[in-house]
């Protein structure tokens, strides 16, 4: 015989199933995603060798001259690529393209052709430093790119000692510094170090300097993830840019330990050769 109540407890626990199933769907899903959740990194930075107790040191870029062998590339687009990689570094600024540009205009000044030129330029701009360089090899299809810095310093805070003051034209004195610098720390106005790479994005060195530089800079979640780096050439011209900067940075820092001073070696005193002379038997 059919029995109407002992349905009653299959229609009931048949919500009470799928309810269930749902919950748990629900639950895996939330820790699906909580596990998905990609751990953050802090990228790489530079941190420059000089004096910042009265402040960071302030850059220009002069536009990049274009000595590569095809005419697609930008050489402004570089330039601004060069002062976003200066901005990066720990205890130094980079002034705007467009106001190295407008002071280059106001001189007359269609290109920096000469340490003179470098050297007025950096006096109208009021900066420590002139960056000055060129493009020496350019292919957005492999990538491939080649970059030559080369710094100019105009004031002595670039050997290490106190910042002059470079808000005006006219810079005011500067002041004495706590460590003495040699006769030979540098001519200001010359050239002092500089900095070539050629970056050729199929050469797996460079991939591996590539997936360094993209930590803390890319997603781990995307699907090109640091290749992504290797597949845009303005992400490329990036990270080209970086490098050379940073290549940069770390030949100031050798150039100014070889300028620090030598410690004297402490001569012992003639009242205690005597002395020693007089204990021997």
């Amino acid at each position: 015989m059919h029995n109407p109540e002992g349905e009653v407890p299959q229609q009931i626990g048949i919500p009470s199933r799928f309810a269930a199933c749902v919950c748990m769907l629900l639950i895996g899903l939330v820790q699906a995603g909580c596990q998905s959740k990609p751990e953050l990194d802090a990228p790489r930075f530079t941190v420059s060798p000089y004096d910042q107790s009265h402040g960071e040191l302030l850059w220009a870029v002069a536009p990049l001259r274009n000595e590569s062998a095809t005419t697609t590339v930008d050489p402004l687009v570089m330039s601004d690529k060069i002062v976003e990689a200066i901005e990066q570094v720990r205890g130094v600024r980079a002034l705007p393209m467009n106001r190295t540009l407008e002071t280059m205009r106001a001189l007359r000044m269609p290109m920096v052709r000469t340490p003179a030129d470098a050297n007025k330029l950096a006096e109208a701009l009021g900066v420590d430093a002139l960056v000055v360089g060129a493009i020496t090899a350019y292919d957005p299809y492999d990538p491939r790119l080649g970059l030559a810095l080369t710094v100019v310093p105009r004031t002595t805070a670039m050997n290490g000692m106190a910042r002059v003051e470079t808000g005006k034209l006219d810079a005011r004195a500067v002041q004495s510094s706590p460590t003495e610098i040699t006769q030979g720390a540098g001519i200001l106005g010359e050239p002092t170090s500089s900095a070539s790479l050629l970056f050729d994005g199929k050469n797996q060195a460079v991939q591996m300097d590539v997936r360094n530089y993209a930590e803390g800079r890319a997603e781990r979640v995307s699907a090109a993830g640091w290749r992504r780096y290797l597949r845009s050439v303005d992400l490329f011209s990036e990270f080209a840019a970086y490098r050379t900067v940073d290549q940069l940075v770390q030949a100031e820092t050798l150039r100014l330990a070889k300028l620090q001073p030598r410690p004297k070696q402490s001569e012992t005193p003639k009242s205690e050769k005597s002395t020693a002379s007089a204990a021997r038997p």
